[in-house]
């Protein structure tokens, strides 16, 4: 099993009021899954992909990735985790400004193991979502839709166990949308390990299960079937 929790608490405290997000979360996560977090506005889904993608840690409960107990990691052992087996795609791209889509790639190989060849694999990831051709435009010459692809290949350039998206389209127009969503189909066609969050059911029925998360607790997790699909097909942005 890739991901597992049990019985997940997050509470965040403001000037000592507590408010539980997070109420008791069981959730497995095999590798190679392609799952879609779903839920509206304040029911804890960016909460939860949070705790799942060690940006936050959880106040009660355990979790295992990759058969390890996270809950004995030091912080320096979480930054080398959401850095090398981790990767992810936020809505608002998160691009270096001023700074070449190659440099924005390359950025996480700075801080990984590999001392070598940082150029060559930021490269081959920017090929991978199409963007070859641009290495060299700075990330405010290129389009809404570009950006979102450069920021999945920053986030597949360390090869990742898993892909985080956090609302992936939701500052793209519709077919920069569909090339994102099919990129995405994609990497999951190969075998990495996609968990989308998203309130657009639309985006969503790209996925292969999908979790509704209401309240801090989940209240649905079900398979999507073949017959509801939907299937995104690749157009130039």
């Amino acid at each position: 099993m890739l991901i597992e929790l049990k019985n997940i608490i997050k509470n965040y405290d403001n000037s000592g009021v507590v408010t539980r997000v997070l109420h008791g979360i069981n959730l497995a996560v095999e590798e190679g899954e392609f799952i879609a977090i779903m839920g509206p506005s304040g029911s804890g889904k960016s909460t939860l992909m949070h705790t799942i993608g060690f940006l936050d840690r959880p106040t009660e409960g355990e979790y295992y990735f990759d058969g390890e107990d996270t809950k004995s990691f030091t912080d320096d052992e979480l930054a080398r985790i959401r850095n090398d087996r981790i990767g992810f795609v936020f809505q608002s791209f998160n691009l270096l400004p001023r700074t070449s889509v190659l440099e924005n790639v390359m950025l996480p190989l700075i801080y990984s193991k590999k001392k070598t060849g940082h150029e060559h694999q930021a490269k081959k990831a920017l090929e991978s979502v199409g963007l070859g051709e641009r290495l060299h435009y700075l990330s405010n010459q290129i389009s809404g839709g570009q950006k979102q692809r450069v920021a999945i290949a920053r986030a597949l350039v360390c090869d990742p166990k898993v892909i985080f998206a956090d609302e992936p389209t939701g500052n793209l127009d519709s077919k920069s949308g569909a090339t994102v969503m099919h990129i995405l189909e994609d990497l999951n066609n190969e075998g990495r390990t996609i968990i989308l969050v998203t309130h657009d059911i639309n985006v969503a029925l790209h996925s292969k299960r999908i979790v509704t998360i209401r309240d801090g607790e989940i209240v649905s997790d079900k398979k999507v079937l073949a017959s509801e699909r939907l299937h995104s097909k690749e157009t130039k942005d």
